[in-house]
This record gives structure tokens, sequence and C-alpha cells, in this order.
């Protein structure tokens, strides 16, 4: 039997893709096919179409085993499509009151296999998936897939139109003294420098020459601004520091000063001490010695190193972290290798530059086995701080990381009818705009909420509402400030509602004048009329 409901988790990330198909496949359906498979796969059903307010209906095929054929011959077609990722069972067919109904699960294809494309033309026919619909990829992300490809990743390339001085020494000092101060007696630390640097693959012999040059992830870590833009000439570090809402920056510190070398090395030591100078410190004593590490100083560095062992140095915009008083925001360069859930989920690790994490882990900084990202999120939840927030974009391809600092103290009440919550503080809220300036929105609201699935909520609980939808309503609205837009995530958080639940308590508010929408589909965003 076809329930429609079994289908409705694919709407995250807009995976999902209905059409009619009365006529035949549309041709349509290739773009989606390979949007999905290049982006986090997802799902097309035909014969439904989708009505206005977002719910579906059946409209049924005409001859679906006809069609089925068709899908099969195009799909092995190479000059129609570039590769085949289904099997079998990756195609359903259902009947639903008369009506037969199609569903083809497109799984998303591995980075050897991306990018998958239409129409024997791999830079006009590779498509992606964001929240708006499918979408024809540029020359720079089809490039950015055929990078991920090999094994090999793109930081092992031997730079032989480099020597090795364009490495800085003081860096490559300040390196090694790391390295032996926690690696005591390692079997390299009598080495010549030379051998040092080959042994942690920063420098490597040509076949041509058979002279030492940098590798890409020697020249990263270990040289100067103005060198590694010859070799990447999007390179840019940049960190944003935003505690006073007055001015732009409290502190700002980017690669291309000329102050300071501008890599890799010195730029992670910088941050990482600026992000955890506010980081309260119990006093602990061990061996006699106060302890002033905590298990939120490892979770930043494993984010840190997370960042950048997975940058595409060759993308667009740089690697920027922002630190404001409520949160900090992680962002680089590349898509998430190993797809989304399955960084969340861990124990597979697929890092973009194996050499710059090899060198990273000699010093104690990174985690191999692929569980780095969810000890963060246990960290945090150990913490009990909100939980982080994992976003991936595309066009250009960005992986953001959002570590909330604000923490989940909520004191909760609760009767028969109601549950109340109660929040002491303001809630503060920091927007970043896209030049990078930051609004502060302060919130201290009650209101009764009903007992339905309440826990570690945002709200305070005082006015009494008899009816569900009104209180949910009303919390929406207090919560908005005029002239700042929301996401529907938001309120869903804020109220522990189900998506579907939300949309339609937000269609009443915008059709009673309250709300207004900004775009559309995945992209769209609310505003509170004033």
């Amino acid at each position: 039997m076809f329930q429609i409901e079994k289908f409705y988790e694919y709407r995250e990330n807009n995976r999902y893709e209905v059409k009619k198909a009365k006529n035949g496949l549309p041709q349509s359906l290739w773009e989606t096919y390979s949007s999905f498979a290049n982006s986090n796969g997802g799902v097309i059903i035909l014969g439904v179409e989708e009505n206005k307010n977002g719910s579906w209906h059946a409209s049924g095929l005409a001859d679906s085993s006809k069609l089925l054929k068709e899908f099969w011959n195009i799909i092995n077609n190479r000059q129609k499509v570039s590769m085949n990722l289904l099997r079998d069972d990756d195609i359903e067919i259902y009947e639903q009151d008369g009506n037969i109904i199609m569903v083809i699960y497109i799984p998303k294809a591995g980075r050897d296999e991306r990018p998958i494309y239409i129409n024997g033309d791999m830079f006009k026919g590779t498509y992606r998936r964001n929240y708006e619909g499918d979408y024809r990829c540029t020359k720079d992300e089809v490039m950015a897939m055929l990078r991920d490809q090999p094994e090999e990743t793109m930081d092992m390339k031997v730079l032989d139109y480099f020597d090795i001085d364009v490495l800085n020494e003081d860096t490559i000092k300040a390196y090694r003294n790391r390295h032996v101060l926690l690696s005591h007696h390692h079997l390299w630390e009598k080495l010549e420098k030379d051998e040092y640097l080959q042994r942690i693959g920063a420098i490597a012999e040509t076949r041509n020459d058979k002279k030492l040059h940098p590798t890409a992830a020697g020249l990263l870590m270990f040289g100067e601004e103005y060198c590694i833009v010859r070799e990447f000439p999007e390179y840019f570090l940049d960190y944003q520091e935003l505690l006073d809402p007055t001015i732009r920056w409290t502190d700002r510190m980017h690669s291309n000063s000329g102050d300071w070398t501008g890599n890799l090395f010195d730029f992670y030591f910088r941050v990482y001490h600026k992000l955890t100078k506010d980081v309260k410190v119990p006093f602990q004593i061990e061996h006699g010695n106060r302890i002033d590490d905590t298990m939120v100083h490892k979770a930043i560095r494993e984010a840190l190193a997370n960042c950048i062992i997975n940058t595409d140095y060759y993308g667009k915009r740089g690697i920027v972290i922002k630190k404001s008083s409520d949160q900090i925001i992680i962002e680089n360069p590349g898509d998430i290798r190993t797809g989304k859930q399955q960084m969340i989920r861990g124990g597979i690790s697929d890092p973009r530059n194996k050499l710059l994490m090899k060198m990273f882990n000699l010093i104690k900084i990174g985690e191999r086995a692929g569980s780095g990202v969810p000890d963060i999120f246990q960290v945090w939840e150990n913490e009990n701080f909100d939980t982080p927030m994992i976003e991936e974009q595309f066009h250009p391809n960005r992986t953001i990381l959002t570590l909330p600092l604000s923490k989940r103290n909520v004191t909760i009440k609760s009767d028969d009818k109601k549950v109340t919550i109660k929040s002491g503080d303001k809630r503060k809220k920091t927007v970043f705009t896209d030049d990078s300036t930051m609004l502060i929105k302060e919130t201290e609201t009650e209101y009764h909420v009903p007992k339905e699935k309440s826990d570690d909520k945002k709200v305070t609980i005082k006015k009494d509402v008899t009816s569900k939808t009104q209180t949910y309503q009303q919390a929406i609205l207090d919560y908005m400030e005029t002239g700042l837009e929301y996401r529907l995530i938001e309120f869903c958080e804020l109220l522990s509602l189900k998506e579907t639940r939300v949309k339609v308590l937000m269609k009443a508010l915008i059709e009673s004048g309250k709300v207004e929408t900004l775009g559309a589909n995945r992209n769209r965003r609310y505003k509170r009329k004033s």
C-alpha cells in the first residue's frame, strides 16, 4: 500500500521530487537523477502531483510496465547517463485507488563515482540539488568532484616549481618543539631537518630532477601566504570575533594581512587560543599540577582541525571562523565527503587532505577513527549546550559547523494540563548578516504551553490560554522580532514540534496577516509584519 507520509522524511534538504509522468518519462527526470546522485540521494515519485499547499495526490501512470522498461533502457545507456547506480529493488510499484505509482530511490554516488552526468557532457550535464531544486553545476563544482575521486589526496601533490626554502623556519621549529614535547623519545626526534620534513610528508623528491620540493600539505602547513596563493589562488583564512554589537569586529585576523605567515599551523594555534580564552576551567589538580584542559577545549580543537583537514583549498571563499557570545561558526570550502549523516554517526574517516591529517595527528590533534564529530556532539550534550548544527551548501560547496554556547539550563514544572518551562536569563541570539556584521536579539517572554512534547525549550510559561494552537502561534509571534527573518526549523526547535505541524501554524499566521514569507520551498524564510 502506498503511504505518502512514508516519504515526508525526504523533504529535509529537498530530497524528493514528484512528477506526473502521464505521457511517459519526463526529460527532467534525468536532471533530477544526476542532482540526487551528486548531492545526498533522494526519491523520485512518478504518478503523483503536488498541490499548491504542499500536499500530494495520486494522478497515476498510463502504462507502468512500459515506463519501467523505458527507464532501465535509458539509465543503462552511457550516451544518456554516465553511470547506473540503481539495483532492481531501488524501484517500487504501488497501486492506490486504481492509480499506479512508481517510486525510484536514488542513492548518493560515492566520491569515486561523482560526477554523475547526462547526455555525454560532464561540464554541461552535471547537476546538483539545493533548496530550490535541480541546478546545473559550474565547471568549478565539477572540477571539485574530480579532485575528490582519487585515493591520493590533493595535498600529496609535489610542487616542483618551489624549493624547500619557501617553508618558514620559525613555523617548522614550533611544530617540531610541540612534537618532541608530546612524543618523548620519538624515533624522528634526532633527524636532520630535511629528513624530518620528508617523514612527516612536508617535502618529497620528484622523479624528474631528483630534488626535494614542498608537497601541497607542506606549503599549506609551513609556507608563507604569498607563496601559498600561487598554488591555491582562492586560499584565505579569516577569523572574526563579534562580541560587541556596536562595532563590526572586536577582533579580526586574516591570512593576507602581511603581518604573520598566514599558514595553517600558525592559524590553527592563534585561532584556538582566541576561541578558548573564555572557556571556564574548573579547579582540578592531577599529580600536583593544575589541569587547564577540559572536554570543551578538546572538542574545539577537534572542530578546528576537522575544518582545516577537510577544506578544499582550491575552493572559493576560504576558511571563515566566527566567534560571538552565543556561538562559534566554523566554515570551510568543500562538501562532506562521507555525507552529513555519516559524519554525525562517525566510524568512517575519509579526509580530503591525508597528509595534513597526518601532520596534525603527530602533534596529538585530530581524530583518525572518524569519531571526531560524534565526540563533539557528545561533549556539547554533556555540557548541556544546545545541539551543534551541520549545514552542507552547494554552489559553491561549503560545510558549516555551528557550536552554540548557550546552556540549556531550564526548570520544568508540569501538571495534568500544562508544562511550565522557566528560563531566568534573557535569551540572546546572534544573527550574522552577509557582511559579517551582527545583530543581538533578546527575548524574555513567558506563557503557557500544553504538555505536548515539551523538553529543553527556550520559553517560559505564564499566560493562560485554552487553545493549543493559539498558544503555539503566540509563542511564535513573541519569538519573532520585527525586521528579522526566520527559518521553519527555528520554530520546530522552539516548540518541539514536527515540521508538518509547524507548517500548519505558520500558514494560519500568514493568512491572518501577522507573518509574511520570503523565498520558496526549502529556501523559504518567515518575517513578522510590523
